[in-house]
């Protein structure tokens, strides 16, 4: 059984990793099992979420990236990070608050869930656009909906290259 101090290690590692830009070293953090889930994605399971961090870190535009409030135990943690980036699609400029949740087990993590508001995320990413529509369902579930396709053609591509 890991104690506090080793899931504090993890979170800080996994996050570092991202600092770095090292989808790899972040990856490893996680079980083979995990469950990772936000309101862009919706909930990715195993290869499809390290896969996801794969992708992210590779399109990452004029990325920084802070973190703070790192807390654990043996059996869960959470920590504050904030991700500034060019979005791709619009090559506007987004800088997102987000909440992380963790649960371990058998010093890795297994299920990963981060929180933030999509509709602010939205007026970032895309304008007005999202300034006016950002705070509706429809548009919320079609943002989801384009991440996901997202990943889909990545992983497709990754899988031939």
């Amino acid at each position: 059984m890991s104690h506090p101090n080793t899931n504090t290690e993890l979170i800080q590692r996994f996050y570092t990793a991202f600092q770095q830009r090292d989808a790899e070293t972040m990856v490893a953090c996680y079980a083979d099992d995990v469950v990772f889930s936000d309101p862009a994605f919706g909930e990715l399971r195993g290869e499809e979420a390290r896969d996801m961090w794969r992708m992210l870190v590779a399109r990452a535009q004029d990325f920084s990236l802070t973190f703070e409030g790192v807390e654990a135990d043996e059996r869960s943690g959470r920590a504050h990070w904030v991700a500034s980036y060019l979005f791709s699609q619009t090559g506007r400029a987004v800088v997102n608050h987000i909440d992380a949740r963790f649960v371990f087990r058998d010093g890795r993590i297994v299920e990963h869930r981060d929180s933030f508001d999509l509709w602010s995320w939205t007026r970032q990413a895309l304008g007005l656009k999202g300034t006016l529509l950002g705070w509706s369902p429809l548009v919320q579930r079609a943002i989801r909906t384009q991440a996901r396709k997202g990943l889909d053609l990545y992983r497709h591509r990754q899988q031939r290259g």
